[in-house]
């Protein structure tokens, strides 16, 4: 199966359990991988033919900066379940979830999630 691969999206959340997550918020970083048959944009060279990831960037944008959840866990499952669900060429989808300033109380590099999701049916 082809892919198509958004690495590195960030942006501001106010995820997690803490109140002063909620209340400060603090950066995310999300990679998603979409799998889907890139053969017909391959030989027509029609953007209606292939998943706009300009879209899929604000689509993921939106969820991220305008939702609030406790677990990261939640926020890449509702991003994964949005993907699929405005996507339907999209057979399965990776979402990887950054919190690189989660509050672990240590030094770290990352703390991540991943996530596959594939379509049922």
């Amino acid at each position: 199966m082809d892919k198509i691969m958004l690495k590195g999206l960030h942006f501001w959340g106010h995820h997690g359990c803490l109140a002063s997550e909620a209340e400060l918020g603090q950066p995310f970083h999300i990679d998603i991988c979409l799998e889907t048959d890139l053969s017909q944009a391959g030989a027509s060279d029609d953007l209606h033919q292939t998943v706009d990831y300009s879209v899929v960037y604000s689509r993921i944008k939106d969820i991220v900066e305008n939702r609030r959840y406790q677990l990261i866990e939640r926020l890449g499952t509702v991003i994964a379940e949005d993907i699929l669900s405005a996507f339907p060429p999209v057979e399965a989808v990776t979402v990887t979830v950054h919190k690189p300033q989660a509050p672990i109380g240590g030094l770290f590099d990352d703390a991540a999630v991943v996530l596959e999701r594939r379509r049922h049916g």
